[in-house]
């Protein structure tokens, strides 16, 4: 709590003001226009994705599922498909790629809050495959799924197109610069270069810290009493995830003071392939967690206090053991989102679709998207 969660707080700060501002909208609308109207599809899945790593997933659906009827009516993909990208894209950043707090807190859990750039730099290779492969399911499924479209007064994509939103480098800003200057001292560390001021600036804390200045003097609410309100929303976001982790890391707490590190540090010893092992268990924990209580960010705090334990007998001391962990822990949690989810529902309801249909679709790709950031994960594990 000390130290990750005021991580948390940060980037939950960065994701109501890019959300209040209208900087999200800026950067979705940014990246439809430079994919095209023919790549609508797979625009939607990268533009979910971008918009998912300061913001949360059910907020980002909210604010730019109009967009997915907008965008039916000017290319050949139908709505459900647009929907179904758009969903799955946010999901995957959502679960993989701090500073979305669900893997930051998973990260503090483990001992890996020094590492946040690793663990970028392994989220976003493994966000790639997986988005690619969700956008061809989008495609293929959503083109199965008629939705009534009802004209509603102001659902018009033009309505968000207003010169109060902020410029796209204003609304990117609060989010690259904390991403680049964690990734600037991963690499210095990786080299053994020793820059003291350096360091300090690129630590995870203090970038975030930056990006929250760059939000709030570059897209600063059109009335200033609103910048109170704001950090109160922001706040209220993070409280429920402050309480779990804090819970969470006090359970952890309880289990290294029993015997069960030496229990398994003895499993351990006598199993050959135990990182793989130790992989696919906490995959599996996790996917247990998700599909039982319907949290990503709940799943995947659970079951990284239950791994904190074992890091010591299993050996995970390298910054890329340990992010290889965040990543099965976050494949995992996507395990999967049904109707016990609230993210579910919001797809579900802001997508027009009926819930048997997001059933035998969105549910279906968060499972192969799931089971797909295993597989890296395990390959990935044989190689570095």
């Amino acid at each position: 709590m000390a130290y990750i969660g005021i991580i948390v707080v940060m980037g939950s700060i960065i994701g109501v003001y890019l959300e209040k501002s209208g900087g999200a909208m800026t950067i979705a609308q940014k990246i439809i226009d430079l994919a095209g109207q023919s790549r609508s599809v797979s625009a939607m899945s990268l533009m979910g994705a971008v918009v998912s790593i300061p913001v949360f997933c059910d907020s980002g659906f909210i604010l730019l599922s109009g967009l997915s009827k907008k965008l039916s009516s000017l290319s050949q993909a139908t709505r459900a498909s647009l929907s179904l990208a758009l969903a799955t894209g946010l999901y995957t950043t959502h679960t993989l790629i701090p500073p979305t707090p669900g893997p930051i807190a998973t990260a503090g859990n483990i001992g890996a809050a020094d590492h946040l750039g690793t663990i970028i730099i392994l989220g976003v290779i493994i966000s790639i495959p997986v988005l690619l492969l969700s956008q061809y399911m989008s495609g293929k499924l959503g083109s199965k799924i008629e939705i009534e479209t009802v004209e509603e007064e102001g659902s018009d994509v033009k309505t968000i197109e207003t010169d109060t939103l902020p410029s796209i480098w204003k609304s990117l800003l609060p989010v690259i610069l904390p991403i680049l200057l964690i990734s600037i001292g991963t690499t210095f560390k990786f080299l053994d270069l020793n820059y003291t001021w350096l360091e300090f600036i690129c630590s995870p804390m203090i970038a975030i810290s930056i990006g929250v200045g760059m939000a709030m003097v570059l897209i600063p609410p059109p009335i200033k009493k609103d910048h109170q309100k704001w950090l109160k929303e922001a706040i209220s976001v993070a409280g429920p995830i402050l309480i779990i982790t804090g819970a969470g890391g006090a359970f952890g707490g309880v289990l290294k003071a029993t015997d069960l590190s030496a229990v398994v540090g003895n499993w351990i010893g006598d199993n050959p392939q135990s990182d793989i092992a130790m992989l696919c268990l906490i995959f599996l924990v996790a996917a247990i967690l998700k599909s039982a209580q319907g949290s990503s960010t709940n799943a995947m705090i659970i079951t990284s206090s239950l791994l904190a334990p074992l890091i010591t007998p299993m050996g995970w001391n390298d910054p890329i053991d340990l992010g290889l962990a965040v990543m099965a822990i976050g494949g995992g949690a996507m395990m999967v989102s049904h109707f016990n989810d609230s993210y579910f529902w919001v797809v579900t309801e802001f997508s027009g679709l009926e819930p048997d249909q997001s059933f035998r679709s969105f549910t279906i790709i968060t499972a192969v998207q799931g089971l797909t950031v295993l597989g890296i994960v395990i390959i990935l594990s044989l190689f570095v």
